[in-house]
Order: structure tokens, then sequence, then C-alpha cells
């Protein structure tokens, strides 16, 4: 169970946390979870090349180690980069000291002060220690890209109908979300562009 677009009142619980940008501005931050991964990650890399769209990875530590070479490339097209843990791990299900080495070891490699945690999930102590390092980015529109439930058509409704100026939009560059999100991307980046937006990494 997931909710395409963030309530209101979920931000006001947790108003620490970053949940979107300006709403006066016509721009939308796109996001990509789970990479880096052959093939979905170069496919989206390409794309966003196509609409002159900036982006940020929230990069899992393990998929660096596997594919350095798409994590440069990443880095190569001027995208902004965000630590996911090494391991993609759920913060109410670990322990905080685990959960937060977890971090640290894929900070080695993303060396970055921007965090999104796996699954949305965190406890109000890994909030307190993590705020002392990083901007922690949650989003208010989820694609459901990785819902295997869906169709693309559906994929592409959740973003194009909920995602308005300032809107922090999720997309998984995973090998479960791929098929889906070869037919979403393109058709939502040509939507929006038709739309008057353009496209912003998220500074660090």
């Amino acid at each position: 169970m997931y909710l395409v677009r963030t309530p209101f009142f979920i931000k006001k619980l947790y108003p620490s946390l970053i949940w979107n940008f300006d709403r006066k501005e016509k721009v939308i931050y796109l996001t990509f979870d789970d990479g880096p991964v052959p093939d979905i990650t170069p496919f989206v890399l390409k794309q966003l090349d196509k609409y002159q769209a900036k982006a940020t990875f929230f990069c899992i530590g393990d998929n660096i180690r596997k594919h350095p070479e798409i994590f440069a490339s990443i880095q190569q097209h001027g995208h902004a980069i965000g630590n996911h843990t090494y391991n993609h791990l759920n913060g109410w299900f670990t322990e905080t000291n685990r959960y937060v080495g977890n971090i640290e070891l894929c900070q080695e490699l993303t060396k970055t002060t921007l965090f999104r945690p796996p699954y949305g999930k965190l406890r109000p102590s890994q909030i307190i220690h993590l705020k002392k390092q990083f901007k922690i980015i949650m989003w208010d529109v989820l694609s459901g890209d990785f819902d295997t439930s869906i169709s693309a058509r559906d994929c592409l409704l959740n973003v194009v109908q909920k995602t308005y100026n300032g809107s922090i939009v999720v997309f998984h560059d995973s090998i479960k979300a791929s098929q889906k999100l070869k037919q979403v991307l393109p058709t939502a980046l040509k939507f929006w562009k038709e739309k008057g937006y353009t496209f912003k990494k998220i500074e660090a």
C-alpha cells in the first residue's frame, strides 16, 4: 500500500524533512532511486539529455560498487547524487547504529549531503542523527513504477495528474521498474516540457 501523492498532514508531522520546493516556480524535481543499474540508468540519462533535464539520483552503495562506470556517467551528465544506504535498508526495522553505519558505508562512495530513506521509512532517532549531516529528501509524488499490479498507463497518470510546481517526483532506475519506466518517462518528459516545465536537480 502506498500513496501517490503525499498528504499534507504527513508533511506537517515531519516538517524537518524536505517534501517539495517552491510552488511558485514552474519547476519539477525528478528523482531516481535504487541505481545505478545497467541498461535502465543509461536509458534514463539519455532521456534526460533529450529534454535538457537535470535530476537527482539516490544511489545504493552496493550498486555503485558493482557499476562504478555508470555511477561516473551520472556525475558526468551533471546530475546530483544522493545517498540511499548501502544495502537498501528499511529504517523502521533496522537498529539505528546499524542503519547509520550502512549509510556511512554508502557515503564513502556518494560523498553527498542528500539522503533519501529506502521506502521512505525512518525512526525519529534516525532523523535526529541524520539531520546533522544530510538534507533528508522525501517526495510529494510517487510514480508507482515499481508496482507490478498497475499498468504503464496508470503509472503515467499517477505522475502527470499529481505533479505541480515544485514537486519532487520519485521514479526508480531499477530492474523491477525498468519495463514501466521505459514507457512512462519519455511520455511524461514530453508532456511536462510542452506544459512549460523545467527540470532541476536538488542542490546539495
